[in-house]
């Protein structure tokens, strides 16, 4: 592929590279409860006295190249994620805390049997004046529910019976579930489900939301313009325009922060961070713990469909090393689980340490003496392929040799999904048991790991279907336990996820993992 520059004269600091290629995750604002939202305080970058209304952001994105879409309901990545929130609406999204909070829903209430649940509407319009109503909502979810698509909430979903559904009036859904669920909320919040008018099926010429801004034009891989919705229910942003710019390459982003072409930069690396933090040219914000970092080995295919061969695996790492070189050490170790430090984790099991000498055992009674694998890493991510790197050199003191392929960032995620044994993996915030109905279940449409058990999605059902919060808990560690022991899931560390702005930019969150409410919340931002 030709690796030279885009001649736009608006954008010299934006190349080739950072026009096509992918990047990985997806992707939130705290809000009141029942209320309008405001930004989290404190820092440089949210402060800055009081808002004023007016500008144009751009911000630069990794991005998907021409196959990129508008449709809300496809959004993968961080950047199709943050277009979708500027010109959509959920329901419900989460917090800083990952707990549900109401967005387009007023409220819900459950039934005694907790498999009946009344969602109220607040008063809300699409951007043509329509108001948003129950048959919006019902129509958006039964569209995620189709069993010819692979939208992304489709697993998050499946709890509900939306054929049993109904809309009681304009303005109140009720929802009826397949089982008891008591964490009915996180499926109004899941990733994706975004509401969009009845019928809608067009999203790419002139796409119609309740979001914070309105469409104005978009160029697949390049380029989204947006502007400012004064009627939107929780209060018109400052901005008068809001521009998302496609550049998959760090270096790209950053230079065009630098040379003042873009005001905000998603994704940069602990590297560029320690350079430029506090120097005064432009704000750094670190989203702590925000990102999972991980090896994903697929579980159905040999040599990983050996448990002992995942066992060991576990084994050959040095947590402590990956951290420190693949994240500069802007980051913690993880302990091969999803969700550290949020609600449900089994933060009881023991941090598993590098032990050379058990990994060796395991793979000679597996019979992988002298196991080759191919290890698939690209550039899509920060460390992926530093840690690809160190995994490798930790690996060989155990007599397996990590072949390291570097993919495409076009087609890293897709690639990957499906193919190959062993791959770099990463993961933005989620609640645990999101993180369980979206890559852990039979069914679930982005499972890397190709974990597939009956049992364990069993056991899914019935922390869903159990009233108790302690006993609903136990049920969780009973899922991770299995994973720690066998799972697919090589999750060497958390790492901070790190932004940056212009100094003029304001009200940006400091404290919203990736894929939470106050993540890429443009609405809530301003110039100073």
């Amino acid at each position: 592929m030709y690796e030279g520059p885009v001649h736009d004269p608006r954008f010299p600091g934006l190349r080739r590279r950072g026009f096509l290629a992918a990047a990985g995750g997806v992707a939130g604002l705290g809000a009141l409860a029942l209320a309008g939202c405001t930004g989290a305080t404190g820092g440089a970058a949210e402060g800055g006295g009081k808002p004023r209304r007016g500008g144009k952001l751009r911000a630069a994105f990794a991005g998907g190249g021409a196959s990129e879409t508008l449709d809300p309901h496809l959004a993968n990545l961080f950047a199709d994620v943050a277009r979708a929130k500027a010109l959509f609406d959920k329901l419900a999204d989460f917090g800083a805390d990952l707990a549900a909070e109401p967005r387009l829903a007023a409220s819900w209430e459950p039934n005694a049997a907790l498999d009946r649940w009344t969602v109220r509407l607040r008063k809300a319009t699409f951007h043509n004046g329509k108001p948003v109503t129950a048959r919006d909502v019902l129509y958006s979810f039964r569209r995620i529910a189709d069993p010819k698509k692979a939208f992304r909430a489709k697993a998050s979903l499946e709890p509900l019976d939306l054929k049993a559904s109904r809309a009681a009036d304009e303005h109140t859904v009720e929802f009826a579930l397949k089982r008891p669920t008591a964490e009915f909320p996180n499926i109004l919040a899941a990733f994706g489900a975004y509401i969009v008018p009845d019928g809608a099926t067009d999203f790419d010429t002139k796409p119609v939301g309740s979001g914070p801004f309105r469409f104005v034009s978009f160029t697949p891989g390049r380029s989204a313009v947006f502007r400012r919705n004064d009627d939107y229910w929780d209060g018109a942003p400052y901005l008068d325009q809001l521009e998302f710019l496609v550049a998959n390459e760090e270096s790209a982003r950053l230079n065009s922060l630098l040379g003042g072409q873009v005001e905000y930069a998603h994704e940069l690396t602990p590297t560029t961070a320690r350079a430029h933090e506090g120097r005064g040219q432009i704000e750094i914000v670190r989203l702590r713990n925000s990102a999972m970092q991980a090896f994903a080995m697929k579980t159905d295919r040999p040599p990983f469909d050996d448990k002992r061969v995942r066992e060991a695996f576990f084994l050959l790492t040095d947590r402590k090393e990956l951290v420190d070189g693949a994240l500069s050490g802007a980051g913690e170790i993880g302990n091969d689980l999803f969700g550290k430090g949020y609600e449900y984790y089994a933060d009881g099991l023991p941090q598993r340490e590098q032990d050379l000498d058990r990994a060796r055992h395991l793979l000679k009674k597996a019979g992988a003496d002298g196991l080759r694998v191919t290890l698939d890493t690209s550039a899509v991510a920060a460390g992926f392929t530093e840690s690809a790197a160190i995994f490798r050199d930790q690996a060989a003191k155990a007599g397996v040799r990590v072949k390291v392929a570097m993919g495409s960032k076009d087609s890293y995620w897709q690639d990957t999904l499906d193919s190959g044994t062993l791959c770099c993996y990463r993961s933005g915030a989620m609640p645990i048991e999101s993180h369980f109905s979206q890559r852990l279940l039979s069914g679930s449409t982005t499972n890397a790991t190709k974990w597939h058990h009956k049992d364990f999605d069993a056991l899914y059902q019935q922390a869903q279907s159990t009233r108790n919060k302690e006993d609903r808990a136990a049920v969780y560690a009973r899922m991770q336990r299995r994973l720690y022991t066998e799972g697919g899931f090589l999750v060497w560390g958390f790492a901070d996820w790190i932004l940056g702005t212009a100094r003029t930019v304001r009200g940006v969150a400091h404290r919203a993992p990736a894929n939470t409410l106050d993540w890429a919340r443009f609405d809530k931002v301003w110039l100073a």
